[in-house]
């Protein structure tokens, strides 16, 4: 039997804990974090992320996956080293904070510099090649993921691709990289899956291009909801029409209060940034589109707030904070900006959101009582609908055509 390699992966979200236990089905992982009660989780078979299929690993899978505060032990003698790392895009420098990557990237070189190292974490087109050249490291690849939030497993088990940058003139790391893309499709369940090599900067731009196209197709679809709501058109029917082209698709079609997450905002604003200096017209717009759809949802809610309420001042429900369903994840979320508007325009507005267990959140107080909150608001909306609330659905504003994420 040959012998297990050894990888490290730093980083315990989405992306490092998917990838450890995909990887750990067949080599030895070590998953490192600064989080003593997430490594404690992790050791005791305990995911940290909401993902079932985590969860199903840990039950019925032996994984040979060891989480550790000790990131000397676990880098000294790895074969790749993972870096998948948190980035935050930072708004005044209309760039990924990235410092914690780098960080991890100089720790890497100074314990390892031989190990093939594979950044995973977003990051700026063109970050790769600066770290190479920073730490004088040559060994350091680019291999951009593009699972989602709360299905990351499923999306490493069954990839649609895998995008690899490297230069293709070093035939020896190009090697190494191609040894790594191996461990990866013996751990995925799907086969023949599509692999791309790049240079370094192309899959870089791969990612960032990629989440730029689905938030304008998001922002297109809730263009045409906005047109059709003033226009009193059924959106479903027009959509429906629209998506039997085969060219379109009926796919990432569902209109809502506004693209968010984790990634699509930050991507489509880096990528923007990334254009700084080059023709462009539609990048931008993706983003503005993005703001005035939600400017938009915050007027029209306004009005029908108004027009419930025997009172001067309706009181608005939000209806859960989470953009897509079984996520845990209320970042950049779209209806936290319209919530935000609404309360500008001088509303009373309150929270419903289980996963919540304070009496406020952003100064908006939280209702933990489904019935209390169903019987106190003069208008719920939600970005996606729940059957439970049928019983007060005439009271219910969503733009949630299909019943989908």
């Amino acid at each position: 039997m040959e012998e297990k390699k050894i990888i490290a992966i730093s980083g315990i979200a989405y992306i490092g804990l998917s990838l450890a236990c995909l990887l750990a089905q067949n080599n030895k992982v070590f998953i490192t974090s600064t989080n003593d009660l997430k490594i404690e989780k992790i050791n005791k078979r305990i995911s940290t992320i909401k993902d079932d299929l985590i969860l199903e690993f840990f039950k019925t899978k032996e994984l040979d996956l060891c989480a550790t505060k000790d990131s000397f032990s676990a880098y000294k003698n790895a074969d790749y080293i993972i870096v998948a790392n948190m980035s935050y895009y930072d708004r005044k420098t209309n760039f990924f904070d990235t410092g914690k990557v780098e960080r991890t990237i100089e720790t890497i070189t100074n314990i390892n510099p031989n190990a093939l190292i594979i950044i995973k974490s977003t990051i700026p087109v063109g970050f790769t090649e600066k770290m190479r050249e920073k730490y004088n490291n040559k060994n350091i690849i680019v291999s951009p993921t593009f699972s989602r939030e709360s299905t990351s497993l499923y999306d490493n088990l069954y990839p649609s691709r895998i995008i690899v940058g490297c230069p293709k003139d070093d035939l020896e790391l190009l090697n190494r990289s191609k040894e790594f893309v191996k461990l990866l499709e013996e751990g995925a369940l799907k086969k023949d899956i599509s692999v791309l090599y790049t240079g370094l900067t192309e899959a870089e731009a791969i990612k960032l291009f990629t989440n730029s196209y689905l938030a304008l197709r998001v922002a297109y679809f809730n263009e045409l909801d906005t047109y059709s709501k003033i226009n009193e058109l059924d959106t479903k029917d027009i959509i429906d029409g629209v998506c039997l082209d085969p060219r379109i698709g009926n796919y990432y079609n569902n209109p809502s209060f506004g693209y968010g997450g984790s990634n699509l905002p930050n991507d489509a604003m880096q990528l923007k940034a990334n254009f700084n200096g080059i023709p462009e017209k539609l990048i931008s717009a993706i983003s503005s589109s993005n703001h005035l759809r939600k400017d938009f949802i915050a007027n029209d809610v306004y009005e029908l707030g108004k027009k419930n309420s025997p009172y001067s001042e309706p009181t608005i429900g939000i209806y859960r904070l989470l953009m897509k369903k079984n996520s845990d994840n209320f970042n950049l979320s779209s209806t936290k900006s319209v919530m935000t508007r609404l309360a500008k325009k001088g509303l009373r507005v309150v929270i419903y959101e289980p996963t919540l267990h304070v009496d406020s959140f952003l100064g908006f107080e939280v209702i933990a009582s489904l019935d209390e909150f169903l019987t106190i608001t003069d208008v719920i909306i939600a970005n996606r609908y729940d059957n439970c609330l049928d019983d007060v659905k005439d009271r219910v504003y969503t733009r949630d055509v299909y019943r989908r994420d």
